[in-house]
């Protein structure tokens, strides 16, 4: 973590240094920022735990400090969060594999990797992100115009959405045992959000909070642990894509059209919109379904980003991490700016993706699973109790435990959502 933080004092200082000495045009200081900001997103995307809000505000903190363009340093940020989103798959693939017997319950892309294909799974979400970039795009434009009009209507009706969300989120499960255990994570999830997210936590770092245990604590731990008894990462095959191109456009845009709902809406992540939009999709058999959703996430968090540079145009309230460190650093957050860089570092992001991931495979089936597992576990706790001191890491163990309740009872792991999407409900 520390690594990451002074490679980011380092980069954007190199940034602000050559924009400011050569009098550099807005042009050339965003396309330096832009260049720098695809190095630091690649570095962190790699770096399980980290997650790209918490970089995103940690980039923030330290951008003050330089007295280059403002324009630089913004393209840097946004760059870095959006190549963060492209890159953070390769660890998600490659760690807490779980063992072959327990591939039932594994998470969907882990399921393509322990059959071998985990380098298509690395295309398919560079594929779907990919897409869902140039997808995303034209239609924010419209979109924004008539959401701009009804928006008052869905903030003030806000917990009658989320609720509703909630509820797709339970039929979704396909049994009857499912959706109870889908209830039973709600209203745990719930309560442990109600619990945390309005107290005061405070880290070594300048920016922090209680948000980045509580993910990583949820969504994180609970893999790792059910995976320490794994042998890893197989021998992977090749990285054709066994699936129709059909399968795919309809898997991007059902992603997109979920990326839309979220990036408007406060407290769905992109993880829900990939769920709800497989449940309009066509039926299709198991492996299939596999490789749908994992084209369709990724094309969900992908346009999540695009379309959240449109609501804070359009709505004035900014929807990640990257918009919420721009706009409290003061820093451009124009359209004119923010499209261009996210779609130029994106598509830098789309291709970075299967290079990198195939190393990695490589490298991490080659290392000791246990071993592995117990370093991230303790690096989430290092990243913890950096951005919210003890309390965080208390915090980590009671999410890891709520976490586990739908390894445990047998349902999706996105119903962890409403840790945000409850309490809002709730007011």
């Amino acid at each position: 973590m520390l690594l990451i933080g002074g490679a980011a004092v380092t980069h954007l200082g190199r940034v602000a240094t050559l924009a400011s000495s050569a009098a550099v045009d807005p042009t050339t200081a965003a396309l330096l920022g832009v260049v720098a900001g695809v190095c630091l997103g690649t570095c962190s995307g790699l770096v399980p735990g980290l997650h790209a809000n918490a970089f995103a505000l940690l980039l923030a903190g330290v951008a003050s400090e330089f007295p280059g363009p403002p324009v630089a340093v913004a393209a840097a940020v946004l760059a870095a969060s959006t190549v963060h989103t492209f890159l953070d798959v390769v660890p998600a693939l490659t760690l807490g594999v779980p063992d072959a017997a327990l591939a039932p319950g594994a998470l969907p892309a882990h399921e393509l990797v322990l059959g071998g294909r985990g380098r298509e799974a690395l295309r398919l979400s560079a594929l779907g992100s990919g897409a869902a970039l140039c997808l995303a795009v034209p239609v924010a434009v419209p979109l924004t115009e008539v959401l701009v009009e009804g928006y008052p209507v869905v903030r003030d009706h806000l917990w009658l959405v989320l609720v509703g969300v909630a509820a797709a989120l339970v039929w979704t499960e396909p049994s009857r045992r499912a959706k109870l255990a889908a209830c039973v994570t709600i209203a745990a999830s719930t309560g442990l959000g109600l619990a945390v997210l309005d107290r005061p936590f405070g880290g070594p770092l300048p920016v922090g909070g209680v948000l980045a245990p509580l993910l990583a604590g949820l969504f994180g731990v609970p893999v790792l642990l059910a995976a320490r008894r794994g042998s890893g990462v197989p021998p992977q095959g090749d990285a054709a894509l066994a699936t129709s191109p059909g399968s795919v456009a309809r898997s991007v845009a059902a992603g997109t059209g979920g990326g839309a709902f979220v990036g408007y809406l406060p407290g769905v992540s992109a993880g829900v919109a990939g769920t709800l939009a497989l449940a309009v999709l066509p039926g299709r058999d198991p492996d299939e379904s596999t490789r749908a959703y994992v084209t369709a996430t990724s094309a969900a968090t992908t346009a999540t980003t695009v379309f959240a540079l449109f609501a804070l145009a359009g709505l004035g309230t900014p929807r990640t991490g990257a918009l919420v460190a721009l706009t409290e650093a003061e820093l451009p957050t124009g359209l004119g700016l923010a499209v261009p860089v996210t779609v130029v570092s994106g598509l830098c992001g789309a291709g970075l993706v299967p290079v990198v991931g195939d190393r990695a495979l490589a490298v991490v089936g080659r290392l000791d699973q246990r071993r592995l597992v117990a370093a991230v576990c303790a690096l989430l706790v290092a990243l913890s109790w950096a951005f919210a001191g003890g309390g965080g890491v208390a915090v980590l163990v009671v999410a890891a435990v709520v976490g586990h309740l739908p390894v445990r009872f047998g349902c999706r792991r996105v119903h962890l959502m409403c840790v945000l999407m409850g309490p809002l409900a709730l007011g």
